[in-house]
């Protein structure tokens, strides 16, 4: 099994009796974050908000909110199955293999990575709505402020997309994101994260500004695949790839020079300033503590295009277990 989008995910959750629709008007500071931590602790189901105060897109979360949630998202109903597709890649990495047969197993399984490769497309929905100028605003995101102590309202669930100055590879990884109005946002780069070192390159290179794209929504595997701890030199675009069995379809962002998710829900385009920071934080984290203000670089939102009827797909982290435990052990398996 495979999935296009978030909505073909949503779908099949629901009709597999692990997705509940919410038409009650709800809030999406502080209520989504605690009947969302309520139900992944009792091994509930995911959640679609249909109603949230004072926006018009609906909210899903806690699509990988259990192990069986997990493996489907990744196209397996068991996550062991995932490890032997893993141990397969190996087997071709660390030597030739022997026999009429074995070589005719591993060249299917090298022409089944070659497909695996990203492919780029002109059209894409995630670009049937594009909202540039003076419309931008990222406010129109029903983001959550999850807990009482947090500075505001987080994107907690973003494919963040930037390029190193220097070898052009692209980074794709899950850092959140404190909306701090409607053109900016905070970019949590810890400093061992690899869009840190990218803006690092950027301003020892003294470039005026990096390019940055966040992808909201998709299909699930490549959801995950921007919290994936794997090598900077490895492409999270052809890993998700590897594993749904298909590649990827990009699209070149509208403003911006770097490629995007076709079947994202929504696209934020812009950049970051080499050099620019500027407080974030508090957050209530996954330690189940909050991590303190710090000082981050500021993402500038230049356009934003979406589907015509987008879906906000997003997660909360707390005190264990939350979310992020599932889609660590996916992690660990892998």
């Amino acid at each position: 099994m495979r999935f296009r989008d978030t909505r073909e995910f949503v779908s099949f959750l629901e009709e597999k009796g692990e997705l509940r629709r919410v038409k009650t008007s709800v809030s999406c500071e502080l209520e989504i974050t605690e009947l969302a931590d309520r139900s992944v602790k009792s091994g509930g189901p995911a959640l679609f908000f249909e109603n949230v105060e004072g926006y018009d897109m609906p909210v899903v979360i806690g699509m990988f909110g259990t192990r069986q949630r997990m493996a489907w998202a990744l196209g397996v109903d068991h996550l062991d199955e995932l490890t032997e597709r893993v141990r397969k890649i190996l087997a071709m990495v660390q030597g030739p293999p022997s026999g009429l047969i074995g070589k005719a197993q591993a060249l299917g399984d090298l022409v089944g990575m070659v497909r695996a490769q990203p492919k780029t497309v002109t059209k894409a929905p995630c670009q049937e709505v594009v909202v540039t100028g003076d419309d931008v605003d990222v406010n129109v995101l029903p983001a959550l402020k999850c807990w009482p102590e947090d500075a505001g309202r987080f994107i907690t669930l973003p494919l963040v997309i930037s390029r190193d100055p220097e070898t052009g590879r692209r980074n794709v990884g899950t850092y959140r994101m404190q909306i701090y109005d409607g053109r900016t946002t905070g970019m949590h780069w810890q400093t061992h994260k690899v869009g840190a070192h990218h803006y690092r390159t950027g301003e020892a290179r003294g470039q005026e500004r990096l390019d940055v794209a966040v992808a909201l929504g998709g299909d699930p595997t490549t959801l995950w695949t921007g919290s994936l701890p794997i090598p900077p030199d490895m492409d999270e675009i052809m890993v998700s790839g590897v594993i749904r069995g298909e590649a990827v379809q990009m699209v070149k962002c509208a403003t911006i020079d770097l490629e995007v998710p076709a079947h994202a829900e929504i696209i934020l385009e812009g950049y970051v300033v080499p050099g620019e920071l500027r407080s974030e934080g508090p957050f209530g984290d996954h330690t189940g503590y909050y991590s303190l203000a710090e000082d981050y670089p500021v993402f500038h939102v230049t356009a934003i295009t979406h589907r015509r009827d987008p879906v906000y797909a997003t997660t909360i982290v707390g005190r264990p277990p939350t979310e992020d435990f599932f889609m660590g052990k996916a992690s660990e398996r892998l």
